[in-house]
């Protein structure tokens, strides 16, 4: 499924959605930047409560489909700016990371 209707079926909202078509393919959790650049796989949405601007350089390292930020963090006009730049989709949850990853779950 892509970036757009993933959205559209978990309810996240969109933050910024550069490139829609990105094809979702499974999910890493994480916030330890080393980590995520080490483990999450090309397409994989990445949920992370990390909101600085970092996030956008390891995203596309990763290639990832999209960010999902957990718990209702939303980041500042100048990560948003530079994701959009990027072509890096960023979604947010008022879920818990938990929650968050169970309704991602949920739509497989």
């Amino acid at each position: 499924m892509t970036v757009e209707s993933f959205a559209t079926k978990t309810g996240f909202k969109p933050i910024t959605i550069p490139t829609p078509d990105k094809e979702v393919n499974g999910a890493y959790i994480g916030d330890l930047l080393s980590w995520v650049m080490g483990r999450a796989e090309s397409g994989n949405v990445w949920i992370t409560i990390m909101s600085n601007i970092n996030i956008i350089a390891v995203a596309t390292l990763a290639d990832v489909s999209c960010i999902v930020l957990a718990e209702g963090v939303i980041p500042d006009e100048d990560v948003i700016a530079t994701a959009t730049a990027k072509g890096v989709n960023l979604l947010s949850s008022e879920r818990s990371t938990f929650e968050t990853a169970s309704v991602i779950l949920g739509i497989k």
